[in-house]
């Protein structure tokens, strides 16, 4: 049977970009290399007393008391390991991700939700995204951003970028339809009904992708390691590679931990406040 040469033109494909595309390539590097730096020298350069507080009173806000004591004790685990500074590189690589894949993913979301036509092109476009093993991402990045954290952001964009996307259109699709015909009766223009009405009302579900958004993101902090992203993704890779199984399994926890707050911190943005006390 006759190989398909998928592989082949794909790899002409990718040295073509290279050759031709090298100053655009070398302009989002240095963005996003600027944007990354910039969260990790605000992160870093906080206290970790300071820090740790802001956390707690953000947790305590968005999700209560319970999160806001799981996050202390949790950022205390982290920070006696000696793994803070580490968590906070990947912090500011999983920051930089998410905000990059917010600016594009829900303005996209609210274009699919507004084209039946794009909605259908955007699909199996998004499947592709999310289902192409994630190790993939890493060689084209590589080429085009050579090695560093700026590859590493964006293979992870690209892998965590469809939930949010999605969920976007689905929350403003599932706007019931007789608030829209209400809201079209008192003379609401397009731009009005998206922002004061359609986006508000589906705002829980853009949060849920927001939320698997950040979670997949921390999902490729490991793999983008391979590729000198840095940051806790490194502690782990070592310890695989060097079998240091202490501190492999002292890296995975501060991924877990890093992940839980940010979970429910998220998750508890989407749900409806009913007031706080620590009684």
């Amino acid at each position: 049977m006759y190989r398909i040469p998928i592989g082949d033109v794909v790899e002409k494909g990718v040295d073509w970009m290279t050759a031709n595309f090298a100053p655009f390539f070398d302009g989002m590097k240095a963005a996003i290399e600027a944007v990354i730096n910039g969260f990790e020298f605000v992160y870093t350069g906080i206290p970790f007393v300071v820090m740790l507080m802001l956390i707690v009173i953000l947790a305590y806000f968005a999700a209560g008391k319970k999160t806001a004591i799981f996050s202390f004790f949790g950022s205390l685990i982290i920070y006696s390991i000696d793994l803070w500074t580490l968590t906070m590189k990947t912090f500011a690589l999983v920051t930089t991700a998410t905000v990059i894949a917010l600016v594009i993913g829900i303005p996209l979301g609210i274009w699919m939700s507004r084209s039946n036509r794009l909605n259908k092109i955007m699909r199996p476009i998004l499947d592709f995204m999310q289902t192409m093993p994630a190790f993939v991402y890493l060689i084209p990045a590589v080429y085009f951003f050579d090695l560093g954290p700026v590859p590493g952001a964006v293979a992870t964009i690209i892998f965590a970028m469809p939930p949010i996307v999605r969920l976007t259109s689905l929350g403003i699709r599932q706007v019931p339809a007789d608030v829209i015909e209400a809201s079209r009766s008192f003379g609401s223009t397009p731009g009005q009904m998206l922002f004061k009405v359609q986006i508000p009302l589906a705002m829980p579900t853009i949060l849920a992708g927001l939320n698997q958004t950040i979670m997949l993101s921390l999902s490729m902090v490991v793999i983008s390691a391979m590729i000198g992203s840095g940051g806790l993704g490194d502690i782990v890779l070592k310890g695989i590679s060097q079998m240091k199984i202490g501190d492999g399994f002292e890296g995975g926890l501060a991924v877990v931990i890093l992940a839980m707050i940010l979970d429910r911190i998220t998750q508890g943005i989407g749900k409806p406040k009913t007031g706080r006390s620590w009684n």
